[in-house]
């Protein structure tokens, strides 16, 4: 996994990729943070967390998109699911280099923090809770990436794949709505609904239950990605 990792992480940089995503994370990051807490002096940065939201979106596509798509492109996908890495080391490697590019864009909002913190004392609860919701959000999106990415050899099919589902997820509090009437239905929605657990969090609420949520959704995606893969070694 370690090298896999190593690899997939260097890729990020030695290509736009990287660069373009923490580039644009950082510019719409800045302009919520100058408007909202520096024109609107206020201390409290769950509003630029929340404006990131949308963006976090559909910009993280851009990120997973060649994560294996890429490899059937080239046709290295062969070589890759052969090589003494297990299937498992090679998705987690992927993901984890995946996360930690996007967990660059956290730094920038602990600086925001910081400077916050010079005049005076942030909310460190709600910081931290936005901190560890915004995380989980991305790690989600993510595996959604890695999974799309795994099923096609188009980059572009694999991120608005990956877009499409993301916003899906987003919507099922509105659909959720609209089938009221139907109770399982509603119950089903209900606990695919990522954007009620994720306000939790913005609110400094830290529940055990939306972590253990989005942490056991990303392993069960990740566990299909392997799958998935597994199918093409053999196929």
């Amino acid at each position: 996994m370690g090298a896999v990792f190593k690899r997939e992480f260097r890729a990020f940089f030695t290509s736009p990729v990287g660069y373009v995503v923490l580039a644009a994370l950082g510019f719409f990051a800045g302009l919520f943070f100058y408007a909202a807490n520096i024109l609107g002096l206020s201390s409290d940065l769950s509003p630029v967390f929340s404006s990131m939201f949308t963006f976090i979106l559909m910009i993280l596509p851009l990120v997973t998109m060649r994560l294996l798509s890429d490899e059937k492109r080239q046709k290295t996908d062969q070589a890759l699911l052969t090589s003494p890495v297990s299937l498992t080391g090679i998705v987690l490697g992927k993901y984890f280099a995946a996360l930690l590019v996007y967990s660059l864009f956290l730094l920038e909002m602990i600086v925001f923090a910081m400077i916050i913190a010079f005049q005076v004392t942030p909310d460190w609860t709600i910081f931290l809770g936005n901190c560890i919701g915004i995380l989980l959000i991305g790690g989600f999106i993510i595996s959604i990436g890695i999974l799309i990415s795994s099923l096609t050899e188009s980059q572009l099919i694999a991120a608005i794949g990956t877009l499409a589902i993301s916003f899906v997820l987003l919507l099922m509090d509105g659909i959720a709505y609209q089938f009221s009437n139907y109770k399982i239905l509603t119950t089903i929605v209900n606990f695919l609904s990522i954007s009620s657990r994720y306000s939790n969090f913005t609110s400094g609420i830290i529940a055990y239950d939306d972590i253990i949520y989005f942490v056991s959704m990303q392993a069960l995606i990740l566990f299909l990605t392997v799958r998935v893969l597994d199918r093409k070694r053999w196929g």
